[in-house]
């Protein structure tokens, strides 16, 4: 009889890669609900959308692998995949646009180097890149405008109609840049304060944005104390976002200051739901803060001085790279040693 092979890792936990897998799904739901809330059906109709597509994809590469389908369907990863994307997407994203990401995150970024475990690059982030190198028009100019779900928003048939047709005349009329972007642009020819009295920033840090962003935090708090995750890349990232603001970012009328890094952008969801993939991240704590870190760094140096206003998909991507460098450099202890071997073999160890 042949049996189901998995690559590593294979230590035992409590909890199965699908249990894992749901209970990030359920964490992620508080941020989908105030996106839902303050943006309106779009994103909801990506999840869903994306959730399907990442399934037959799975599902048909699988069948030409000659791998067990339902085996591999049922550990969720191909769902989370789907729905970080969804979450990620502009609310009016077109139908194909979201189709090409999440076919690429699924065949070309986890099925092709072998499956769950094989992937050097985050899935999703992936797609995210490639959608939005590809297609920068339909992925930048459908960003809902921020307003309540049931005072300003398009109604559900109304928003899967926009989706579905690719109506751009219609979506326009409920488009607007995010915070980032707005920022970004605005102030090399404005000052602070009349960039912020632009409607996508309200009365706060920016209209809707921050209320994703605390929900993306309580959920990734969630994460933390089951255990699903570690501290480690989440602290460090944020660390690394905010010493960079304080460094160079304390003049509003140059650059965005810190709380329009951290809660008008995509950073939380960043932060704790895709930076901390298990397959293509650091694997020992100290390689985590490094890896962490890094990428809060890039994600300040992209928004800042790069094309981009929104830099988590390319600071993760880049940090993937630098993974197995991390990793060689940082093992963790040994079981019965003193230290963990470190180094260039041959060199003294110390």
């Amino acid at each position: 009889m042949a049996l189901a092979q998995q690559s590593s890792p294979h230590a035992r936990n409590a909890r199965s890669t699908s249990q894992v897998m749901l209970w990030v799904i359920l964490a992620a739901l508080p941020g989908l609900l105030a996106q839902t809330l303050f943006f309106g059906w779009g994103n909801l109709i990506n999840v869903v959308w994306c959730i399907a597509v990442a399934l037959a994809a799975e599902a048909a590469i699988l069948k030409i692998r000659k791998r067990p389908v339902a085996f591999f369907l049922k550990d969720n990863t191909a769902a989370v995949t789907g729905l970080l994307l969804g979450l990620s997407l502009p609310q009016f994203a077109p139908w194909w646009v979201s189709a090409v990401a999440v076919i690429a995150a699924i065949v070309m970024a986890k099925q092709l180097y072998g499956g769950l475990g094989s992937n050097p690059f985050n899935p999703a982030m992936v797609g995210y890149a490639l959608v939005l190198i590809s297609f920068p028009v339909a992925m930048t100019t459908n960003w809902a405008q921020p307003g309540l779900l049931w005072e300003t928003a398009p109604g559900f048939g109304e928003t899967l109609s926009m989706i579905a047709s690719s109506q751009q005349t219609v979506v326009d009329a409920y488009t607007m840049a995010t915070p980032l972007d707005e920022y970004k642009h605005k102030i090399a020819t404005h000052t602070a304060a009349e960039v912020l009295e632009h409607p996508t920033f309200g009365e706060g840090v920016a209209r809707g944005w921050e209320w994703v962003n605390a929900a993306f935090l309580a959920g990734g708090l969630v994460l933390i104390g089951l255990r699903i995750i570690t501290w480690h890349i989440p602290v460090s990232m944020l660390a690394g976002l905010v010493v960079m603001s304080l460094a160079f970012g304390s003049n509003a009328d140059q650059y965005a200051p810190l709380s329009i890094h951290l809660l008008a952008g995509g950073t939380m969801l960043g932060a704790f739901f895709i930076a901390t993939d298990p397959v293509s991240s650091a694997s020992s704590h100290q390689g985590k803060l490094i890896y962490g870190a890094g990428i809060g760094v890039l994600v300040y140096l992209i928004r800042t001085w790069g094309a981009y206003p929104d830099a988590v998909a390319f600071s993760v991507l880049l940090m993937n790279f630098a993974v197995p460098f991390i990793d060689h450099y940082t093992p963790p202890r040994t079981y019965g040693h003193h230290k963990p071997r470190r180094g260039i073999p041959g060199k003294s160890q110390g």
